[in-house]
């Protein structure tokens, strides 16, 4: 653990790299979507292309992050991704520019996600020492909160200036310079499991993973409280552009500064939480969090006024670092490192399906209802659900620091 600090600048370096031009064409990819197209089914197709295949690789992509070396599996997800969007700016470059292209590069893309997600979450404990897990956890959220501020603007921008192509081929670069990161300057031993002789075939491993989650009793309401949590924040999460439209102006501005808003809090949020930590309690960080969201959910639904609404927006967004990060470290900090990767992929099955779930349910009902009661409503279940938390006895005592005894 000596040179910790320095394998944690170079590890964020790398995601921060990959993250911007990942970003850069998912915006790129929606927006020409959006504007080709102007169809709510061709952007459903595309969101659907986003989702459904990292929900079905997640449990299996965490038993490899627990198999295999966590380092290389994140290099072959950025490499794969890298490769499938080199291949879809050559076929554009040469007039190949069907719609169903951009469909199957986002489902491969998603693909490369679902390995990403189980291996960074159970990799980033290899790196640092437990006491700074909160530290850097929050630290990692600033800087995908900036990333996600910047690359929107940025994409919208290049794409008035040059040509989708040229922003694919920004994201091979991006993406090839942080492989190279981890490759060249990044050397971390594997852990115990992965330098094994692996005695249980695959399928075992996955039915280990999920027996594990369904024994530990905070594990297995932890991601019950998310399933629900993640399900009823889809109409602040999605419908909000839709409700400023409707109820305020259909003003570009408008939905710029709604999205700059959240973004900045997010931020915000994450240097709070670096430079605090939250209570001592994890459970009560993340009680305390999801009471405010409930609260400003509810406000989204009852204001009147647009400056007051950004005010909610950006109260919001300050708070969602302060149930992520002692989520994440809970996890971390909790769960035996053999079987991280396996609870990782687990929570990423459930975070890529409720709230593509919920929008099954809201969407629809946002055509007959108006978008300020749907608002009204899930922030008074979000907010009861908060007291769930509290509540749970096997969550309570899992949220307590751990208590550091002089070997």
């Amino acid at each position: 653990m000596i040179n910790w600090k320095k394998n944690v600048v170079l590890f964020l370096l790398s995601q921060t790299i990959s993250l911007f031009g990942s970003s850069l064409v998912q915006y790129a990819i929606l927006w020409h979507i959006t504007l080709k197209t102007q169809s709510g089914v061709m952007m459903t197709i595309a969101i659907i292309c986003g989702f459904l295949p990292t929900f079905f690789l997640s449990p299996f992509a965490g038993v490899w992050a627990d198999r295999y070396n966590r380092k290389t599996l994140i290099m072959m997800s950025d490499s794969v991704i890298a490769i499938s969007t080199l291949i879809l700016a050559i076929l554009f470059f040469i007039g190949y520019d069907m719609l169903w292209l951009l469909f199957l590069v986002s489902a491969i893309r998603a693909l490369g996600t679902a390995i990403q997600m189980p291996a960074v979450g159970a990799f980033i404990p290899q790196l640092v020492p437990q006491d700074k897990l909160t530290q850097v956890n929050a630290t990692n959220g600033t800087i995908q909160a900036l990333v996600m501020l910047i690359s929107p603007m940025l994409s919208g921008a290049l794409l008035t200036i040059t040509t989708i192509e040229i922003i694919f081929l920004i994201d091979v670069v991006t993406a090839a310079i942080a492989v190279l990161v981890l490759l060249v300057f990044l050397h971390v031993p594997v852990h115990a499991k992965a330098s094994q002789k692996q005695t249980i075939s695959y399928f075992g491993d996955l039915r280990a993973g999920f027996t594990y989650i369904n024994k530990h009793e905070y594990v297995k309401k932890l991601f019950l409280f998310c399933a629900g949590y993640f399900f009823l924040v889809a109409p602040v999460a999605f419908l909000t552009p839709l409700q400023v439209t409707r109820s305020f102006g259909a003003d570009v501005w408008r939905l710029t500064a709604t999205e700059v808003t959240f973004s900045m809090g997010m931020m915000l949020g994450g240097l709070i939480m670096a430079s605090w930590g939250g209570f001592n309690n994890k459970v009560h960080s993340m009680t305390l969090s999801t009471l405010i969201v409930g609260g400003c959910t509810f406000a989204l639904g009852v204001i009147p006024f647009f400056s007051v609404y950004l005010i909610f927006m950006g109260l919001a967004g300050i708070v969602m670092p302060i149930f992520n990060t002692p989520f994440t470290v809970l996890l971390q900090e909790k769960v035996e490192p053999d079987f991280l990767g396996r609870v990782f992929g687990v929570l990423g099955m459930i975070s890529s399906t409720m709230m593509p779930l919920g929008m099954l349910l809201f969407g629809p009902l946002a055509d007959i209802i108006r978008i300020e009661w749907l608002l009204i409503g899930t922030g008074l279940l979000i907010f009861m659900e908060g007291f769930l938390l509290l509540g749970s006895k096997a969550l309570i005592e899992a949220g307590k620091p751990i208590i550091k005894t002089d070997p």
